[in-house]
């Protein structure tokens, strides 16, 4: 939530006007009740510092618990007392919070003004109503009863201050009686007898009651911190096996590392992420994400270049929480504005296949346990890259002609059904397609032999894919015959296209280097084509290749070949 500049100097300004002066006022008012015993108030102001230096992590909320020990500093040394703890207390718990560090400066006049209209009200409360610094509330059940006042009234203002800051500083529209004051609601009704206890402990044994009761309690804060980060770590666990399966069920390449970068950035506060793979002995960048938008991948590095190259170098991990840590390593890829980075190598038996490296623009985004879950990640990732890589590897071969490498007579027809949907949907206007087939190829073979044959396929191939770019599909048909599909191309198109492809092959011949007679020569040869469109020529896709295949044998063969003839119903 972001606030204004000119309100954060107006916090500025209405600090140093209010708390310096009410100090002074109170300081006259109500002056410190500790007749020269400085260590105990010494004991004192070290338990609020200790108690507000930790605070309680519930739900990724941090629960303030100082009041119990402001409560019992007011009732035995008074309301400037109280007030300066509190002081000292707040900026305690901010520095523990790092607030002062993440650009949020002003957050440190607005608690102090916060605490102070808190502690000032409520003191000057109970003093008017008739209470007294150091009450005996064991015998005194008037006094008790103000001291509970003061620390219920305490509360409310402090509920009213942070409503005020959310509405009208923060423009909060999240509803404010949620979980949040629910928990500290509860917590405070925990804690303010811990408070009356501490009191009325000390009156009776001294410093012994800060032990007897700060110990406890400060123990008991340590179990609940401990207690949730293992809970926080349990739950990032169970996300990583959850994407480890999800990773795991994508068969493309780009998907995984799509659903990768993704469920990163849900996980983490992620500005920018960087996925290199080792290719031979460099890294090649793979993946580039800035800000949400995928860049251009147009970068190499090499071994030990930048903080990428020492993970791919050294095979450990590095986490950076300031930018002044890693400032020293010229990184030419990472943006100036980033802060933290967490940069991990990604093993696969063993062996170092790539580097993720992911930054933010804050300060101390990244934790250390994290770094272990990013690694199991990056365990996940590169099974699922190996898989998807097999898996497209074989699929490649599936549909592939192993000899002219292009596409094979079952994913045409895969293909064409597809298309003859998209046409019968209206997501095609028409549909065109061109069958060819060499003339004598026979004696081609007869005469050069087999591996000459193979080689005149594969130039062939060669010059029709030139030719038909990405206008369509060029496939093997079987044996000397070649079929090419063209989306939208009107029969008059694909005839042209025809020509130009029947041309290519005979007014160029073919060079030979595997001829029987083991010398290289020159050989022409010529080809027939047939032409066929949909819906014009056929309904069905059977129906399309049938006539496209009676121009090519009746149209073109018969008419003497080395020529294209289009289908005629005539």
């Amino acid at each position: 939530m972001a606030v204004k500049p000119q309100v954060q100097r107006t916090i500025f300004l209405i600090f140093f006007l209010m708390v310096p002066a009410g100090l002074w006022f109170t300081y006259h008012y109500s002056p410190p009740h500790f007749s020269g015993n400085w260590m105990n108030i010494f004991a004192f102001l070290l338990l609020t510092l200790v108690v507000a230096s930790m605070p309680i992590v519930i739900n990724e909320m941090f629960i303030f618990l100082i009041q119990w020990v402001a409560l019992a500093t007011f009732l035995k040394f008074g309301l400037f007392v109280e007030i300066v703890f509190a002081q000292a207390a707040v900026i305690s718990l901010l520095i523990k919070l790092r607030v002062l560090k993440n650009g949020q400066l002003f957050r440190l006049p607005l608690n102090l003004i916060m605490f102070f209209i808190v502690s000032f009200v409520s003191g000057m409360v109970y003093y008017l109503l008739g209470g007294q610094t150091g009450p005996n509330l064991a015998h005194d059940r008037h006094a008790l009863l103000l001291a509970v006042l003061y620390a219920v009234l305490s509360y409310v203002l402090n509920q009213v201050i942070i409503s005020f800051n959310l509405y009208f500083i923060y423009k909060s529209k999240v509803s404010y009686f949620g979980k949040d004051f629910f928990v500290e609601t509860i917590t405070t009704l925990i804690t303010l007898p811990i408070g009356l206890i501490l009191y009325i402990l000390y009156n009776q044994v001294g410093l012994l009651a800060l032990l007897f009761v700060g110990i406890p309690f400060v123990s008991l804060s340590i179990v609940f911190n401990l207690y949730y980060s293992s809970q926080k770590i349990n739950e990032y666990l169970q996300k990583a096996a959850e994407i480890g399966h999800q990773l795991a069920e994508r068969l493309n390449v780009n998907d995984v590392i799509d659903l990768f970068i993704q469920k990163l950035s849900e996980m983490l506060s992620v500005d920018y992420a960087y996925i290199f793979e080792v290719t031979g002995e460099e890294l090649k960048l793979i993946r580039r994400i800035e800000s949400g938008t995928v860049m251009a991948n147009d970068m190499n590095l090499s071994k030990n270049e930048g903080i990428i190259g020492m993970v791919w170098a050294k095979r450990k991990a590095y986490l950076f929480s300031a930018k002044m840590e890693w400032r020293g390593i010229t990184d030419r890829y990472i943006p100036s504005d980033a802060e933290s980075i967490l940069c991990v190598p990604i093993v696969s038996s063993k062996k170092v296949i790539g580097v993720l490296l992911l930054a933010s623009k804050k300060k101390r985004a990244y934790e250390k346990f994290q770094h272990m879950i990013i690694d199991i990640l990056c365990s996940y990732f590169a099974v699922a890259i190996e898989n998807a890589k097999h898996y497209e590897r074989t699929k490649r071969q599936s549909e592939r002609c192993a000899l002219t490498k292009l596409y094979n007579y079952r994913y045409f027809e895969n293909l064409l059904s597809e298309e003859f949907e998209k046409l019968t949907s209206f997501q095609r206007q028409m549909l065109s397609l061109i069958i060819l087939d060499i003339d004598h190829f026979k004696e081609v073979n007869d005469t050069y032999g087999h591996q000459s044959g193979n080689e005149i396929l594969c130039e062939l191939a060669t010059r029709i894919s030139k030719l038909v770019g990405n206008h369509g599909t060029v496939a093997r048909y079987g044996g000397e015959e070649f079929v090419v599909l063209l989306p939208d191309a009107t029969k008059q198109e694909a005839y042209q296209m025809a020509e130009h492809i029947r041309q290519a092959i005979a007014n160029w011949p073919f060079i030979l280097s595997q001829s029987i007679d083991q010398k290289q020569q020159q050989v022409k040869i010529t080809a027939s084509i047939g032409v066929a469109t949909a819906p014009e020529d056929a309904e069905d896709s059977l129906a399309l290749i049938r006539h496209a295949d009676r121009a090519l044998y009746v149209g073109a063969k018969r008419a003497g070949r080395n020529r294209v003839a289009e289908y005629s119903s005539c």
